[in-house]
């Protein structure tokens, strides 16, 4: 099922041709209804509009933020797989906010490898530390999904869960309000060296764009959960969570680059939001 929310403009580009913006919504739509329609992928798509909040360009008008939001099979829980840290990273963060958390040398040493490298040790700690249910229960205050630790069990979510933890994480709201805490998150993340999903599908969408993303790999779910930022200044979140088709490991990354890689171009294109496509029998 694919849930829309935009924001109406009917616009005209410096070249006179016109642009309705639910062209843009009808494209994503159609187009993430057939990536999912086997039921084996969840996707969402938040746009954050310009770096520059004083942007008055075309694309600044066009693209502001909260301007269209699409997803499909968002609410569907889904194993996390190593996306859960994200869930960790938070509650670390909130903990902070309490004066509970600092950055000793083995904190970070431990934090950045989490991200970074997607090793276990340390979210594992943490989990046996402060418990599945405290956890839990922290994200279900935050509005996420509120069974992401389950005792005994692999971690869930959904894609929209993963979308608000990365716009707060973006925006520098709720837990994430300390910048410095922020910008080094957000570094990590430009680190973490699991490349071949949604960096791989925007970089080919248009040279230069940038990826600040956490994945998940178990077993055959594949999972990606981004901040994408354009060369010039736009910048989106793309969640996509993937299993089945005999994937594998990080067998499945192609595939969601292969998605990213034309939700951009559906979007942020240089044709996008000129015409209608049929992606379902492409």
């Amino acid at each position: 099922m694919v849930n829309t929310i935009l924001k109406e403009a009917d616009l005209f580009c410096p070249n006179s041709v016109r642009i309705n913006f639910t062209i843009y919504q009808q494209n994503l739509n159609n187009y993430l209804s057939t990536v999912t329609a086997d039921g084996t992928a969840s996707v969402s798509f938040y746009n954050l509009g310009s770096t520059d909040e004083n942007d008055n360009s075309f694309d600044g008008k066009l693209y502001q933020k909260g301007s269209l939001q699409v997803e499909s099979n968002a609410h569907i829980a889904r194993t996390a797989a190593s996306t859960y840290k994200l869930y960790i990273a938070a509650y670390l963060m909130n903990q902070k906010l309490k004066g509970n958390f600092s950055w000793t040398t083995e904190n970070v040493d431990g934090f950045s490898r989490m991200i970074i490298n997607s090793d276990n040790d340390f979210s594992e700690a943490q989990v046996d530390k402060y418990g599945a249910s405290e956890l839990s229960s922290f994200g279900e205050k935050q509005g996420w999904y509120s069974s992401v630790f389950q005792e005994g069990q692999a971690t869930q979510t959904t894609s929209y869960s993963l979308q608000l933890l990365l716009e707060d994480l973006a925006t520098g709201s709720g837990v994430f309000k300390n910048a410095s805490d922020q910008a080094k998150i957000l570094t990590w993340m430009g680190q973490q060296n699991y490349r071949t999903g949604i960096p791989t599908g925007a970089a080919e969408a248009k040279s230069g764009t940038t990826v600040q993303d956490k994945v998940g790999f178990l077993d055959d779910t594949n999972n990606d959960a981004a901040i994408v930022t354009l060369p010039n200044g736009q910048r989106y979140i793309l969640v996509i969570m993937t299993n089945g088709h005999n994937q594998s490991n990080l067998s499945g990354f192609p595939r969601i680059a292969e998605i990213a890689k034309n939700v951009q171009n559906i979007v942020y294109g240089s044709d996008a939001g000129t015409k209608l496509v049929d992606y379902s029998k492409k």
